[in-house]
């Protein structure tokens, strides 16, 4: 039921967004990310809490609607997988619906931290909630940022492809979340510098949204003053069929086949 299915994809987000946005709304409030690790975390426990997010969110809905909590995922299913295209628009609804209530509870829960951290709701703490070119820091323009999501986002859906193809060496005992979250703690540890490691269009409009609606008006612009909202949307759905596609070209293709038996999970020959 598709109703169903969407609620999957709403909690399955929020999920990722607790403890995504969570952890850097804490590390925030703990010290200074460019400066020695403080009391509350540093870079790594960022990547690690996001993939740890990742991991409880697709279990969290990966029976009823799949788990993609991701847009790009979704547009990649539909267009090499067969998902049905009638679908994509309200995962991508549901799903970003969904990283807007997870990012309100943060920014909720976090109202006094940020508030002394940052009094006037600035870039300081707006990448709590989104994404900046170079993090705020390094001098990265939005075309640098744009290449850096297309490029995170090809490796993280053809990593997913790969991990969930049963004819393929799929994680066995359901440890497939597991597996994508540590997907995602790599690729924040290795491709996090450019561009914040949205790779997902869901995960960086929710939370900008509901940053803008209280209280960060350059919410939209980066550092530079530019308009910089469509970096992390369009990079994402690009990057996501480029990785597909290179999985569907260089993996996929060559795979033997195998009959299917109802309740079995068909192996290669």
């Amino acid at each position: 039921m598709l109703l169903g299915e969407l609620c999957a994809e709403f909690a399955g987000t929020m999920v990722l967004i607790l403890f995504g946005c969570g952890v850097v709304a804490q590390v925030v409030a703990g010290g200074d990310l460019t400066k020695p690790p403080g009391a509350l975390g540093a870079h790594d426990s960022i990547a690690w809490a996001w993939g740890l997010g990742v991991t409880f969110g697709v279990y969290v809905a990966a029976r009823l609607s799949g788990a993609h909590i991701n847009p790009a995922v979704t547009l990649s299913l539909a267009a090499f997988k067969g998902f049905p295209w009638s679908k994509v628009l309200p995962y991508t609804v549901a799903q970003t619906v969904g990283a807007f209530a997870g990012a309100l509870l943060v920014r909720w829960n976090y109202t006094e931290a940020l508030g002394h951290a940052d009094p006037g709701h600035t870039f300081k703490t707006q990448f709590v909630f989104s994404t900046l070119p170079g993090n705020g820091v390094l001098p990265v323009s939005e075309w640098g940022a744009l290449r850096d999501q297309i490029i995170g986002t090809a490796i993280l859906v053809l990593l997913i492809f790969a991990v969930t193809d049963v004819l393929n060496s799929a994680p066995k005992a359901n440890l497939g979340p597991f597996v994508i979250g540590l997907i995602v703690v790599a690729i924040g540890m290795a491709w996090g510098a450019d561009a914040g490691y949205a790779i997902n269009p869901a995960r960086d409009f929710g939370p900008r949204l509901a940053s803008y609606l209280t209280g960060y008006r350059s919410a939209w612009r980066d550092q530079y003053g530019d308009l910089y909202f469509w970096v992390p949307i369009v990079g994402p759905l690009v990057g996501g069929l480029v990785g597909a596609a290179l999985y569907q070209a260089l993996i996929s293709r060559f795979l033997p086949t195998a009959e299917t038996e109802v309740g079995r999970t068909p192996t290669p020959e």
